[in-house]
């Protein structure tokens, strides 16, 4: 649990297929920046990925990432950050799939347990969150 300015708070990073599907889950304390967790997402999906993009929120803009992507032969969709002083493109339409990965969050977060984060160790709140994201995969498909 880290401390923030809104308080005590942690992060949930989390690679997802969409809004049923979490592929690697990472906590980190709330006032952990997101793009420096890249890599322990990126290092924890299948070596055999079939993806062709990969759309991030603007906390991941960075030439590194977009370079890591790059060498995976992966489209890198992320909006460039506002103090970017060379605003890289994007594809707007693959953005906008996004969504997916909000509804995910806002499923988790239907839980109490998560959106409250009762738990004070980190290995207990991972695993509710595991739990939780796992029961949504099967609950929701048609």
């Amino acid at each position: 649990m880290g401390r923030s300015r809104g308080g005590l708070s942690t992060k949930i990073h989390a690679a997802t297929i969409d809004e049923n599907c979490a592929v690697a889950l990472h906590l980190t304390p709330g006032q952990a920046h997101d793009g420096r967790q890249f890599a322990t997402l990126y290092e924890s999906l299948d070596p055999e990925n079939v993806l062709e993009s990969a759309a991030l929120d603007r906390g991941y803009d960075a030439d590194r990432i977009r370079e890591r992507l790059a060498l995976d032969g992966l489209q890198a969709v992320i909006p460039p950050i506002p103090s970017r002083s060379q605003k890289l493109p994007y594809d707007k339409e693959l953005y906008r799939g996004r969504h997916r990965i909000e509804r995910f969050f806002n499923k988790l977060k239907q839980f109490r347990r998560i959106a409250t984060r009762y738990d004070k160790l980190a290995k207990t709140f991972c695993a509710a969150v595991h739990l939780v994201a796992a029961r949504q995969k099967f609950v929701n498909t048609p």
